[in-house]
């Protein structure tokens, strides 16, 4: 890192309506740094790096970069002018292959009569080489999320960037494709490349950054080095106030119940998962840990009937279930939020109370089969306030709301048909800090009232944090089961890359 500046952004301001998204923000980037920046949804993050990509335009102030005053007027203009932005939502064309994606930009700009497929795909394969083990020719649907996220990233380096923003871009990827990307991250910063790093995660903000920048409710709070400061500080910064209860008390051992909610025996798909059993009790938080492809999300899945030709027995409180789908699965009370909010887990240009009426629509129609638009804003309102929704009207599309928000949607949904168990997968992916606190006491709150829980978490320090037992998923398999002194990072690791036979601490 260098003292050069190479990006200054001095009191830009931008309103949507009535609502002031960034107010009279300051902003300064070196060349060769990596800087953070840090704030919960809604601080005006994304709206900032809008406006440097040339998304948006502000309403005032000014932006230089090499110290020359420039109007960012379209993305297009913004990689002329050397701007890469990685988005946290994936925006791939899902029908055509990894390569045509990465160099789709190129291609159009092309003038060739035919397309050089086999050409792409050796570029294409160069660049994957550094990112991770994906064919280039590969149709993008039949990619895992967190290779699409590659991918994104794959098509950011082919860029000829001065400066590359990456939007929450290990949100999706394993521990493994994280370091892989860190570690390019480093490289191209020492090439002088400039990073704005935007990230919930203090771990890799403090392991990977040079400096952290700190927004809060649309203003500009302060900038420090990271080796100044402590992640403590960054959060509490971020929020206004102090976070010293992210996660809830657990079970104390006299609320223990020997009552079982979920009991599944020998449930297999013959192909991604085998023999799985495991109970779900009373009272308590199930974790599911386990690698990316290890099954852990084909598991509960094949449950709910949403994937697979599933043998094997599940009860729940007691009696058999013989599902022959999801819609089975939602009439029995068991339901599903996708790890995928943006794919599966919400509808973003519909209201949000029509989000929460989406799984029984039976529940806010009359004999007709008519929606009663006051019995679902009913619903939609009064879950909300159970779940301290934040949102203008009942009315507002989803993709309005803070990621957070849209998070508490999709579990008002799950909500909606009175569910006596639900399956979590990521439920805090892509959600700042002040909102996971919101959403791990929910799910406490559930649990406590009688509903089944069951967490699946790619964030050991939630799983531990939130759930009462973790179960670890290993090559289709359950290799162990921890709970109390014995659930820590390096036992759930073990079990999950060894097996059953590492000695556990």
């Amino acid at each position: 890192m260098t003292d050069d500046l190479i990006l200054e952004i001095s009191k830009l301001s931008k309103s949507f309506g009535p609502v002031q998204a960034l107010k009279e923000v300051d902003f300064e980037l070196r060349k060769g740094e990596i800087h953070a920046l840090a704030g919960e949804n809604g601080a005006g993050k994304s709206t900032l790096m809008n406006i440097i990509d040339g998304i948006l335009q502000p309403d005032s102030g000014e932006i230089r970069l090499d110290g020359k005053p420039v109007r960012i007027s379209s993305p297009a203009l913004a990689q002329k002018l050397g701007i890469g932005f990685v988005h946290q939502e994936i925006a791939l064309c899902p029908d055509v292959s990894v390569a045509e994606n990465i160099f789709m930009a190129a291609t159009n700009a092309s003038r060739a009569f035919l397309m050089d497929y086999k050409g792409l795909e050796r570029k294409a394969a160069a660049v994957l080489g550094e990112l991770g083990d994906i064919h280039p020719a590969t149709l993008v649907r039949n990619l895992s999320i967190s290779h699409q996220q590659l991918v994104e990233i794959a098509k950011a380096l082919t860029l000829d960037c001065r400066i590359l923003i990456l939007d929450e871009p290990t949100a999706a990827l394993t521990e493994k494709e994280a370091q892989v990307l860190f570690g390019i991250m480093r490289r191209l910063a020492d090439r002088g490349i400039s990073i704005i790093y935007i990230s919930h995660r203090m771990v890799e903000i403090f392991d990977n950054c040079d400096r952290v920048s700190i927004f809060r409710d649309g203003r500009y709070i302060d900038t420090r080095k990271v080796a100044d400061i402590e992640p403590s500080d960054v959060v509490n910064a971020m929020v206004g106030r102090v976070i010293d209860d992210l996660y809830p008390p657990k079970l104390a051992e006299a609320e223990r119940s020997g009552e079982v909610i979920l009991e599944v025996k020998a449930l297999s798909d013959k192909t991604r998962f085998h023999d799985v059993s495991f109970e779900l009790k009373k009272g308590e938080i199930l974790g599911i840990a386990g690698l990316i492809g290890a099954g852990r999300s084909e598991i509960v899945k094949g449950i709910c009937r949403l994937e697979g030709d599933v043998t094997g027995e599940v009860r729940l409180n007691g009696v058999r279930l013989d599902l022959k789908s999801y819609e089975d699965s939602i009439a029995e009370g068991v339901v599903y939020l996708s790890e995928d909010r943006k794919g599966d887990g919400v509808f973003l240009d519909l209201p949000i109370a029509a989000n929460v009426s989406a799984l029984r629509l039976e529940q806010v129609a009359n004999r007709l089969g008519l929606i009663q638009r006051a019995r679902e804003d009913r619903q939609a309102r009064d879950l909300g306030e159970r779940l301290n929704l934040k949102c203008g009207s009942l009315s507002d599309p989803v993709s309005s709301l803070s990621g957070g928000n849209q998070q508490k949607v999709a579990i008002a949904k799950m909500l909606s048909v009175n569910p006596k168990l639900i399956f979590l997968d990521e439920p805090t992916r892509g959600v700042d800090v002040g909102a996971k606190a919101e959403i791990h006491r929910i799910l406490r709150n559930l649990a406590r009232s009688g509903v089944g829980i069951v967490v699946i978490s790619s964030e050991l320090p939630e799983l531990i944090g939130v759930c009462d037992r973790v179960l670890v998923v290993r090559e289709g398999h359950i290799s162990g089961e921890v709970t109390g002194d014995r659930m820590t990072e390096e036992n759930i690791m073990h079990l999950a890359s060894v097996g059953a036979q590492a000695a556990l601490h």
